[in-house]
């Protein structure tokens, strides 16, 4: 199985663990290879994210993306052979695979250690061991590998972390999945780094994706969310912007001069 529309011919089964977790009925159900080899199959081969880890067995904290997804995130990055690219939020590795299967020397964090052995594994089997799947918080970037060429996050962000900009060269782009905090849809984020250590750019398609694990949201923000984009109006995603500073940053309406309210309610 390695046919994805917009992947590389990557087999995702090598990458997704033997016991995950599929949505039956509104609720999460333990489905094990083992146990289900065909339904494992079916929902390995669709075009749909898979939990693979849970707390307290109803909150997902790790997953595979819908590979749809993922075609549209690694299509964004404009990729060319070499280029260095980080990765926030390893997960399974399958992602990380997809990009060094189209030429890319891939830097990816975990936060989770036993997601990022998982990884590690599971590039090995899929002939990908110079991938470097590194352990910690992906906030914090890898400065000692600095700097890249493209960072993207599998994981959404409501605050884009100064240390991604910093590590990206000059020319670089930042692409990360944004939390509902100005427009219900999650919308994609690309950032194109600037040469004075600042990076702008604008909102596109839908990509709902966790949270990094330091940018958890309580529900409140969805409902906040909705009503003030509501009363713009309801712009398209695609009219708001971002521009990060050393100093922090702005969410914008059509243009930088006209910023939005975009603070998360406590």
């Amino acid at each position: 199985m390695s046919g994805f529309p917009g992947l590389p011919p990557v087999d995702r089964r090598l990458f997704v663990p033997e016991t995950v977790w599929a949505v039956r009925d509104g609720r999460f159900v333990r489905l094990s290879r083992a146990d289900e080899p065909d339904a494992w199959e079916r929902l390995v081969a669709a075009d749909e994210p898979i939990a693979t880890r849970l707390k307290d067995g109803t909150w997902p904290t790790s997953s595979t993306s819908g590979p749809s997804v993922m075609a549209r995130m690694i299509g964004v990055l404009r990729l060319a052979p070499g280029m260095r690219v980080l990765e926030i939020g390893t997960g399974t590795g399958y992602n990380a695979a997809c990009l060094a299967a189209l030429g890319a020397e891939v830097v990816s964090v975990e936060i989770d250690g036993e997601a990022a052995e998982h990884a590690r594994r599971a590039l090995r089997a899929a002939g990908r061991p110079d991938v470097a799947v590194i352990t910690g918080d992906g906030e914090a970037g890898v400065p000692a590998r600095a700097p890249f060429d493209r960072v993207l996050a599998t994981a959404a962000a409501h605050t884009v972390p100064y240390a991604w900009i910093e590590q990206t060269r000059p020319g670089g782009l930042v692409v990360v999945p944004w939390a509902a905090t100005f427009h219900p849809s999650g919308p994609l984020a690309v950032l194109t780094v600037r040469e004075d250590g600042t990076a702008e750019g604008r909102f596109s398609v839908p990509a709902w994706f966790m949270p990094l694990h330091g940018q958890r949201l309580p529900q409140a923000v969805l409902d906040e969310t909705q009503k003030r984009w509501e009363a713009r109006g309801r712009p398209d995603a695609s009219r708001f912007g971002v521009t990060v500073t050393p100093d922090g940053q702005t969410v914008w309406l059509d243009e930088p001069g006209n910023p939005v309210e975009t603070r998360p309610v406590s």
